[in-house]
C-alpha cells in the first residue's frame, strides 16, 4: 500500500468505498475506541464554539490545522486511538462545520438511548495488512471476505462505521477505473411515481417493491414485544432490498443511455400527506442520487427538469386533455381529445419529461412557449364576468 497518499488528494479514477463486515470479537474494542473518538469530537466542538464567540474581541473559526495543534500530545490520555485518528477527527470536524455553516455541531453521545452511531476514522497508513487480517492501533482485527481484502493494493483514508443494529464495517475508499460500456441508445426520460417507482419513455418499468410494507407487520410485532434489535434488523433488510433494486435499475439506465432526463418530483413535499409512507418506501431521492453520480463517472448526461403538466399534456400533439387533480390520479390510461392518441399515464409523462429537455432555452425571456399552456381565467370573455357579477348582486 502507498502510505504517502493524502486523504484529501484527488484521484484520477472515481473513488468508491468498499465495505467489509468486522467479526464479532473486535466489537468491544471498537466500541471503546468510538467512545474516545466521541470525546475528541466533543472537545473540538466546544473549543471551536468558544473561539468563534469569545467574551471579548473578534471571533475566529478554527481550521483543521489549528485543531490538530491544540490536540498535540493527547494520545497519552487514550488507550485505543492514536494521533492519526485524532488528526482525522479534527479535519473531518472542520470540514463538516464549513459545510453546514454552523459554529457548533451536534454532540456525539456514547451511552444513551439516543446515542450516536459509533465511528472511528483513520489515515491510510494506519491500516496494516497481516496476511488475511489487519492491524489498527495495535489491535488485530478480522473481517469477512478476507480474500477480497487481500487483493486490494492501495486505499485512501477511511473509517470503521457502526450501523443501527450494532454491527461494525470497515470502509475503504479506493480509486477504481470506470468500466461502463458504450451506450447503445441516445436518450430516455424517467417519470417517478408510486404505482411504479420509475417508468421510462421506452416503457421500461421499475415496479414498486413494497420493501417496507411487506415487513411492516413483522416490525410492529417485534416492537410490541420489545425486541428492538429484531426490529432494527428488519428495517435494515428493507433498506438493503430497496438499495439493491435502485442500484440495479440505475446501473441499467446508465449502461444503456447517453442522456438521462428525470422529473423533479420532491419526496419532502409529500411527507405530510397520506402518501408519506409509500413515498419514502420508493426511494426517489436515492434513485436521483445514484443516477447523478453514476452518470458523472460514466460520462453520461443526467438532467433533472420540471415535470409540470407532464401527466396532462399529450406527448403527440401537446394539448392539455389528460386527467388532472387528485381524482385524476386513479386514471392510468386515457385518450387525447385533440388527436385521438391513446396514452399510458406514466409513459406519456416520461415522454413529456424528455421533450421538456429538448426545448430551446429562453434568450430574451418573453418568447412564446412551444408547449401548450392551460387556459387562464383572464382569457374568459368580459361579458361572462359581467354576467356573474350581476347574478351575484
Amino acid at each position: 500500500m502507498n502510505a504517502s497518499e493524502e486523504c484529501s488528494g484527488q484521484a484520477s479514477a472515481p473513488v468508491r468505498t468498499l465495505r467489509f463486515k468486522v467479526r464479532t470479537e473486535a466489537h468491544s474494542w471498537l466500541n471503546a475506541a468510538a467512545t474516545e473518538a466521541n470525546q475528541v469530537w466533543n472537545y473540538f466542538n466546544a473549543t471551536s464554539y468558544k473561539a468563534s464567540r469569545p467574551f471579548a474581541g473578534k471571533g475566529r473559526w478554527l481550521t483543521g490545522f489549528d485543531l490538530c495543534n491544540l490536540s498535540a500530545g493527547a494520545t497519552e490520555y487514550f488507550e485505543h486511538i492514536g494521533a492519526d485518528t485524532i488528526q482525522r477527527i479534527a479535519t473531518e470536524f472542520a470540514t463538516r462545520r464549513i459545510q453546514f455553516k454552523k459554529a457548533k455541531l451536534r454532540w456525539r453521545v456514547s451511552s444513551s438511548p439516543r446515542r450516536s452511531l459509533d465511528w472511528v476514522p483513520f489515515k491510510a497508513a494506519s491500516i496494516r495488512r497481516r496476511g488475511r487480517y489487519l492491524r489498527f492501533c495495535g489491535k488485530t482485527i478480522r473481517i469477512f471476505e478476507s480474500e477480497r481484502f487481500a487483493k486490494i493494493d492501495q486505499w485512501r483514508c477511511g473509517c470503521f462505521a457502526q450501523d443501527a443494529v450494532g454491527d461494525w464495517y470497515l470502509c475503504l475508499p479506493m480509486a477504481l477505473p470506470e468500466k461502463t460500456p458504450a451506450p447503445t441508445l441516445a436518450e430516455v426520460g424517467i417519470d417517478l411515481g408510486l404505482k411504479d417507482t420509475a417508468v421510462t419513455s421506452d416503457e421500461d418499468r421499475l415496479a414498486a417493491g413494497q420493501f417496507y410494507r411487506s415487513l411492516e407487520t413483522k416490525i410492529a410485532q417485534a416492537q410490541r414485544r420489545g425486541h428492538q434489535r429484531q426490529a432494527k434488523r428488519l428495517h435494515r433488510q428493507a433498506s438493503r432490498r430497496r438499495h439493491n433494486a435502485l442500484h440495479q435499475f440505475s446501473r441499467k439506465m446508465v449502461n444503456r443511455y447517453q442522456k438521462i432526463v428525470i422529473g423533479d418530483v420532491s419526496s419532502l413535499s409529500l411527507l405530510k400527506t397520506r402518501m408519506a409512507k409509500s413515498v419514502l418506501d420508493c426511494g426517489w431521492g436515492q434513485l436521483k442520487t445514484q443516477l447523478l453520480y453514476k452518470g458523472e463517472y460514466a460520462g453520461r448526461s443526467v438532467q433533472i427538469v420540471s415535470e409540470r403538466n407532464t401527466s396532462r399534456a399529450c406527448s403527440s400533439c401537446g394539448s392539455l386533455t389528460g386527467p388532472s387533480g387528485v381524482n385524476g390520479l386513479r386514471v392510468r390510461s386515457w385518450i387525447c381529445h385533440g388527436c385521438g392518441a391513446a396514452h399510458d399515464r406514466d409513459v406519456n409523462a416520461a415522454r413529456n419529461i424528455l421533450a421538456t429537455e429538448r426545448l430551446p432555452p429562453s434568450v430574451r425571456g418573453n418568447e412564446t412557449s412551444q408547449r401548450h399552456a392551460p387556459p387562464s381565467r383572464a382569457s374568459r370573455p368580459r361579458k361572462a364576468r359581467i354576467a356573474r357579477c350581476a347574478a351575484a348582486s
